[in-house]
């Protein structure tokens, strides 16, 4: 599979794969950007995308930094109809301020394929062995 990249900033990083195998393309920082404990922010990748019709890029933590910093990712879907800069949302859920570098990594992103769904209302659903047990409800 083949995607477009435009680079809107000339010292945007073009997504990688860190290895053979990756599922997911690591997305760079274009400028630095603090992230304080509790608090959200943008940073923008310097990169818009076109993704094939029927394709999405769904945005996700890279775990070192989720891990050993509590950084996570909000707000991780690139639809393939949007050609705006791919802006990443993060959430500092650490307990120490984090800079992300410009040039560093901030997330991964995976291209999968999507299904579109047609809803059909109805007055009941087929009964299953689970039925509405939820939040807990399998055990430890």
């Amino acid at each position: 599979m083949q995607i477009k990249i435009k680079k809107l900033h000339p010292e945007a990083t073009l997504p990688t794969y860190g290895r053979a195998g990756d599922a997911g393309m690591d997305l760079y920082a274009v400028e630095e950007a603090r992230v304080v404990p509790g608090e959200t922010a943008h940073i923008k990748t310097g990169l818009s995308f076109e993704l094939p019709e029927g394709y999405a890029g769904l945005v996700w933590d890279k775990s070192g930094l989720s891990f050993k910093h509590g950084i996570k990712v909000i707000g991780g879907v690139l639809d393939s109809n949007y050609r705006g800069e791919l802006i990443l949302g993060v959430i500092n859920l650490g307990k120490e301020a984090y800079t992300f570098e410009k040039g560093h990594k901030v997330s991964q992103m995976l291209i999968q394929k999507i299904e579109r769904a047609e809803f059909i209302e109805a007055d009941e659903l087929s009964d299953t062995v689970r039925g509405e047990q939820g939040f807990g409800s399998s055990g430890k």
